[in-house]
């Protein structure tokens, strides 16, 4: 599955190499990569195929889960897609909590010792999905694990998870999307050493 969904990221151009010209992140980070799987949403077959996939790794993964969480923004409509799925109730998480009325920072009905799964569409470091977490641990909801379509795999995440006791499944990874991409001849093979120091050291790829 992990190559599958790879392969149909890169066919909607959700996922972008380049790495003559690479993108800057909000971190000023220099990436080869550019992860955007909002574009799912947009492709019928491809937002099903992943809905289908989260749901079923969420059976097998967490069988007694009884609601979802989306983790604001990108997570919210994967989240609510995957709810109805399993036929369970879902909420969101904001980054922060809202400037006015309830300054809510979960949407939706909380019910305490509910256990819930979270949903992401993207983890890069992590950061922003374990806030989503901690949150909802503040309002004593269990969290069973986290869900995503998409990981890069970065040692830093994994500590941050294991550190956190936060169980991370992913659709697919960075290691699949790049052997996808060298057999569809997107990239080389003197290319991939590049690609594989970036994952190594992204910090201080091309500085």
């Amino acid at each position: 599955m992990g190559y599958t969904i790879a392969a149909k990221l890169l066919d909607i151009e959700a996922i972008k190499l380049n790495l003559d010209n690479p993108f800057t992140w909000s971190s000023g980070w220099k990436s080869p990569i550019y992860c955007d799987n909002r574009l799912s949403l947009s492709y019928p077959e491809t937002r099903t195929l992943i809905k289908q996939a989260l749901a079923s790794t969420i059976k097998k993964n967490y069988p007694s889960v009884e609601a979802i969480a989306g983790v604001a923004t990108a997570g919210i409509p994967q989240g609510a897609l995957v709810a109805e799925e399993l036929g369970v109730p879902f909420i969101y998480v904001r980054s922060k909590p809202k400037g006015h009325g309830m300054e809510n920072m979960i949407e939706g009905k909380i019910t305490e010792e509910q256990k819930v799964v979270v949903i992401e569409d993207l983890v890069s470091t992590g950061g922003s999905s374990l806030k989503a977490v901690e949150a909802l641990r503040e309002a004593k909801m269990e969290v069973l694990g986290m869900a995503a379509i998409f990981t890069y795999g970065f040692d830093v995440a994994d500590e941050n998870f294991e550190n956190a006791d936060v169980s991370l499944v992913c659709l697919s990874n960075y290691g699949l999307l790049i052997e996808e991409a060298l057999k569809r001849g997107y990239v080389s093979d003197d290319q991939i050493e590049s690609l594989k120091e970036w994952r190594n050291n992204p910090g201080s790829w091309k500085q």
